[in-house]
């Protein structure tokens, strides 16, 4: 299996947000607010059964979402 690439919802300085894998320097995709950001990495992030990481307006990590095949998952206790 390679190497797990989680997609990271990221502000961005000319557009608002955008979604970047992780270890890349270039965005994926760009969008105006961070919701629509958001609803495009977790499709990508299902398809992929990877990680999403969304980020606050200064950087720091405010929440993550797994779409990963874990056979012993945490419980959420977010929802």
């Amino acid at each position: 299996m390679g190497k797990k690439r989680d997609i990271h919802v990221v502000p961005h300085s000319d557009f608002g947000w955008a979604t970047r894998r992780e270890g890349s320097v270039k965005v994926s995709s760009r969008h105006r607010t961070q919701g629509a950001a958001i609803e495009k990495a977790r499709g990508t992030a299902k398809e992929a059964h990877v990680e999403v990481v969304i980020h606050r307006p200064n950087g720091r990590i405010r929440d993550s979402d797994s779409y990963g095949n874990d056979p012993n998952p945490p419980k959420d206790r977010k929802h």
